[in-house]
């Protein structure tokens, strides 16, 4: 037993076998392995067929066959490389045809990933659909799957441009409500069309001075006392210099000071308050007789009719735009309709200075530059009709001319017999 034992000789050698010359594969320091909870994953190329390399392991029996065993494990390790390479090129391939086809099956521009941005987006109420959509008619789902492709690039830019429409007016809003308030004042008379800017600051100041007076500084205190007499109109200044005094014998000036500041800082404040009031009202007045001009434009061009000429769409949108709309910039920097834009364009930019006379006479005399259009129609109409005619009788006179040549005709001569006697 130990004879045989000592025969039996295991010889075990390291086959170093290059992994990355058969695949190219990064090492083993570079790839993420699964944790016991994920090895639950769905089969990949990695895992899908285990490969038996428990061969590799095993102890050769005896020394004869050591070395054809090496050269069967190399054999054997260069088969299970090129079938895990094979493996990896097939995986390749089919990938790469699945694209190919998905490619060319698809249309141009898949709509369904930004459908679903939508509506995730219209659900949590950061974007909205179109105004012809309703909930209780139909879910969002259907409503943006019956939408095209040019549809939902349109709702998409809807969406964008209300975003930015929103943070232009809130950013304002925001700039005006952290300024002080003197200023917020002046940025809404201005905001409303004020131009008495001056007026406002004075008054402005006027309320500054005044809150910034102490009713227990002796100098402040007639200051105090008098502003608030001479705003309620107490009396003539010899009458509010004569209450001063008394006060000012008995010790109570002081105290008048104090009982009168809280009211005079009411006071000049709703100065200030009224002015920008009385700014927000005009606006309003400006805004409703905008209005009114807008229906009244629209309502003389609906007809398609101008004091009897006929006018086409394309016309008639002209005129509609070009005086309500003001999209043209003054000489002074104003927003202008085209109608003030043209006026100044032929005056100031480009002169043409009949043609603005002419507009000038229409404008100032309507009836009687129709009346004289129509006096030139007629005269050209005259003249037409007497060219016509004179046309005509020439016509005639050729033609009659003519008649009288017809009648003669031509003759032949007779041939004459010379042996008739």
């Amino acid at each position: 037993m130990s004879d045989n034992q000592s025969n039996v000789q295991t010889s075990v050698q390291q086959v170093d076998v290059d992994i990355d010359s058969w695949l190219g594969t990064p090492g083993a320091d570079s790839v993420i392995t699964p944790t016991k909870e994920e090895s639950d994953e769905k089969p990949n190329i990695f895992s899908s067929k285990k490969q038996d390399l428990s061969f590799l392991d095993k102890e050769d029996s005896n020394d004869e066959n050591s070395n054809e065993s090496d050269e069967e494990t190399k054999e054997k390790a260069k088969e299970v490389f090129k079938e895990l390479d094979k493996e990896f090129l097939a995986k390749d391939e089919d990938e790469e045809l699945e694209k190919t086809k998905s490619d060319r099956g698809r249309p141009r521009t898949d709509k369904s990933g930004l459908v679903e941005f939508l509506k995730k987006r219209i659900e949590s109420n950061e974007l909205f659909a179109f105004d012809d959509y309703d909930e209780k008619k139909e879910s969002l789902d259907d409503y943006l799957g019956k939408l095209g492709e040019k549809d939902i690039e349109d709702l998409w830019k809807a969406n964008i441009d209300n975003i930015k429409q929103e943070v232009a007016s809130n950013t304002p809003q925001e700039f005006f409500e952290s300024l002080p308030e003197e200023l917020q004042y002046a940025a809404k008379y201005v905001a409303d069309g004020g131009d008495d800017l001056k007026g406002l600051f004075l008054a402005l100041a006027q309320v500054e001075d005044v809150r910034s007076l102490n009713p227990k500084n002796d100098s402040d205190q007639e200051y105090i006392v008098r502003s608030y007499l001479q705003a309620t109109n107490f009396g003539t200044e010899e009458e509010i210099d004569e209450e001063l005094q008394t006060w000012r014998d008995i010790g109570a000036l002081e105290k008048k000071a104090k009982q009168f500041k809280p009211k005079l800082d009411q006071m000049q404040e709703e100065i200030v308050r009224s002015k920008i009031q009385e700014q927000e009202y005009r606006k309003q007045q400006q805004e409703q007789a905008a209005e009114a001009y807008m229906q009244n434009v629209f309502e003389a061009l609906r007809p398609a009719e101008i004091n009897g000429l006929k006018l086409d769409k394309k016309t008639q949108a002209l005129l509609y735009t070009g005086l309500v709309q003001p999209q043209y910039q003054s000489v002074q920097g104003r927003p202008t309709n085209l109608l003030g834009h043209l006026l100044e364009k032929y005056q100031f930019v480009d002169p043409n200075y009949p043609l603005i006379a002419e507009a000038l006479w229409l404008l100032s005399d309507p009836d009687g530059y129709r009346n004289e259009l129509k006096k030139q129609g007629k005269n050209a109409a005259v003249e037409q009709t007497v060219r016509q005619l004179k046309t005509e009788q020439a016509r005639k006179n050729t033609s009659t001319y003519y008649e009288e040549d017809e009648p003669r005709q031509r003759k032949i001569a007779k041939p004459q017999n010379i042996f008739k006697r």
